[in-house]
């Protein structure tokens, strides 16, 4: 026992004085309320018997009804106050024991009890009996705080079913109030979890802002996520990657796509990986991330970094448009696949297109929601009409774009996500960096395929990873890649199978071309393709030499430019590429000189 007075002295006393008060307070308000009560009853009685005083009643009416609901208001905060002194007070007696802490506990219960008797008085509905029948008064007697009145003489029954109507009404409220607070909560959650969601998707996108020289781009969400995303980077060479991704729907369900797409796409272009190698990557993670309904429409590009041409690998996304800087259209670059995460890895279409470019040409992208947008007539913007906004004014910038397709919806609510880019075709400075040093152990390496190697591999790729495990030959992927692959594609399709490219120029130009590829190589009997590669560390130099069996061309100026043509601008692609290309008499063997400083 004696520890437990010892504890009770240790109680403040200062928050036994301070709930003594507030215990003193609240009775004062109470013996105020009930003053205020009858004040306002005999107010009512007046009322009932000026008769044509009525308005100076009523006026009575208002004051003590207002004068009633400013004491309980008080009397209600005071309540509070006291509930809280109370719950302080109990967590400190509960240290000792059962009985103490019940004790306050229960004194607490009480504070509240008083706080919602008083709360509840306050939220009851008010009736006005009342033997007038004038409008005027009607009027007075909701304005002062009533919220119905009855006639006298009036039926016990016609009572009862109005107190039960408003005890609906109030409960009504009260459950409408009780909705509305828990939306609220439930909306500034969501508020802050879009926020967070938004700082991660904007903490994500790097580079969206360095390359304004070169880029200018517009992304419009429909919703406040988007669901189209534009990734940018530049390789150790200089080179500069570029990815407009196009996720099905749009929203977060749409954008979330975007997050794991992003990491892996920043990595592979550090790493100056092939743009083919980073669209097989990206669609590995999407295949076995999304659901089956899901998928990335995309084009990935790539500008050199003299800003003399661009590689591209395009699934999904509406035609790509080389044009100059007016606008007017030079080469239409249709998509060759299909949209990532739908084929797996053995179904998946690595092939990419090259195409020339210079400093007055600009590669124009766009997401569907450009030519798709609608306007109050259901008439869609359309290629046409986009093809002449592109011509509209010289160098057209992504914002004037994107007014004029917004000018065309004329108020139509945006169903889907507009992006828009346009790469300026200049010159690049690779970025100063540490590059992994060079192997100083010189190699020679050979390869020789025939008839049946020919038809049941591509070696490019196993190559290509052969020559980027070599110290310092990695950053250089994506050019080693692009040298061999133009060389050994154009030793097989125009030097063993003898096809010519002329054939792409038809209409489904491109798919008649492959079914011939497909059925000349399902023929091929007795051909070899040789490729011998050297590295020399002393010059820095990597030396390539491709040999075919097939009839080859002739070597000579007018011959060259002929095959130029007829190999989809591969040649020059090489030359750009490539410090030296040369060429043997018979024309079926090429030697390449790429320097890596």
């Amino acid at each position: 026992m004696g520890d437990g007075k010892d504890k009770i002295s240790n109680l403040s006393r200062g928050d036994l004085e301070a709930i003594a008060r507030k215990v003193d307070k609240l009775g004062d308000g109470a013996k105020k309320t009930k003053v205020e009560v009858e004040n306002l009853t005999q107010a009512m009685g007046r009322f009932v018997a000026t008769g044509t005083k009525s308005s100076e009643a009523i006026g009575d009416i208002s004051t003590a009804y207002n004068d009633m609901q400013k004491t309980i208001s008080a009397t209600a905060k005071i309540s509070e106050s006291l509930t809280n002194a109370l719950g302080t007070f109990t967590g400190k007696m509960k240290f000792l024991g059962p009985v103490a802490g019940a004790a306050g506990t229960a004194i607490a219960g009480i504070g509240k009890a008083f706080g919602t008797l008083v709360s509840g008085v306050a939220e009851a509905p008010k009736a006005m009996i009342t033997s007038l029948d004038d409008q005027a008064s009607f009027e007075r007697c909701l304005a002062v705080g009533g919220d119905d009145f009855i006639h006298k003489p009036f039926e016990k029954v016609i009572l009862h079913a109005k107190i039960k109507a408003h005890s609906r009404t109030r409960e009504l409220s009260k459950k409408s109030n009780k909705q509305k607070k828990l939306l609220e909560y439930h909306h500034n959650q969501i508020e802050r979890e879009h926020e967070i969601i938004e700082h991660i998707f904007n903490n994500s996108l790097e580079n969206q802002g360095k390359f304004k020289e070169y880029l200018d781009f517009n992304l419009s969400p429909a919703s406040m996520f988007n669901g189209d995303m534009f990734l940018v980077a530049q390789s150790p060479i200089g080179n500069l990657y570029c990815m407009l991704g196009d996720f099905t729907g749009h929203g977060l369900a749409a954008a979330i796509g975007a997050l794991p797409i992003s990491r892996v796409f920043y990595t592979m272009v550090q790493k100056g990986m092939a743009i083919n190698d980073i669209a097989c990557e990206l669609n590995t993670l999407l295949y076995n991330l999304l659901p089956g309904h899901m998928f990335c429409a995309a084009t990935i590009i790539e500008l050199s970094a003299s800003g003399k041409s661009i590689s591209a690998w395009m699934g999904g996304l509406p035609d790509a448009y080389l044009i100059d800087k007016d606008g007017n259209v030079k080469q239409t670059l249709e998509s060759q696949h299909m949209a990532l995460g739908i084929l797996d890895d053995q179904e998946f279409e690595y092939e990419v297109i090259h195409f020339e470019t210079n400093s007055n040409t600009r590669l124009v992208l766009a997401t569907d929601g450009i030519i798709e947008t609608a306007n109050k007539e259901d008439t869609f913007f359309g290629e046409e009409r986009f093809l002449q906004t592109l011509k509209s004014k010289s160098m057209i910038s992504s914002e004037d774009i994107v007014a004029d397709v917004t000018e065309f919806a004329d108020g139509t609510k945006q169903q889907d996500d507009l992006s828009i880019v346009l790469l300026n075709c200049l010159p690049l400075v690779p970025e100063e960096q540490e590059r992994e040093a060079f192997s100083t152990l010189a190699f020679n390496l050979s390869l020789s395929l025939n008839s049946e190697q020919i038809k049941k591999t591509d070696p490019v790729y196993d190559v290509v990873n052969i020559l980027s495990s070599v110290g310092g030959l990695n950053a250089h992927r994506s050019n080693i890649f692009l040298l061999l692959s133009e060389a050994y594609n154009n030793a097989l399709d125009h030097g063993v199978l003898g096809l010519n490219s002329e054939i792409k120029k038809q209409e489904d130009g491109f798919f008649r071309y492959y079914e011939l590829r497909e059925a000349a190589l399902a023929k091929l009997t007795d051909a070899m393709i040789i490729i011998d590669m050297r590295y020399c560390p002393d010059t820095l130099s990597l030396y390539f030499i491709i040999c075919d069996s097939g009839r080859g061309f002739s070597s000579k100026h007018d011959e060259l430019a002929k095959v130029n043509n007829e190999f989809g601008r591969g040649v020059s692609l090489l030359e750009e590429i490539a410090e030296k290309v040369t060429y043997n008499a018979s024309g079926n063997q090429v030697e390449m000189c790429y320097k890596l400083s």
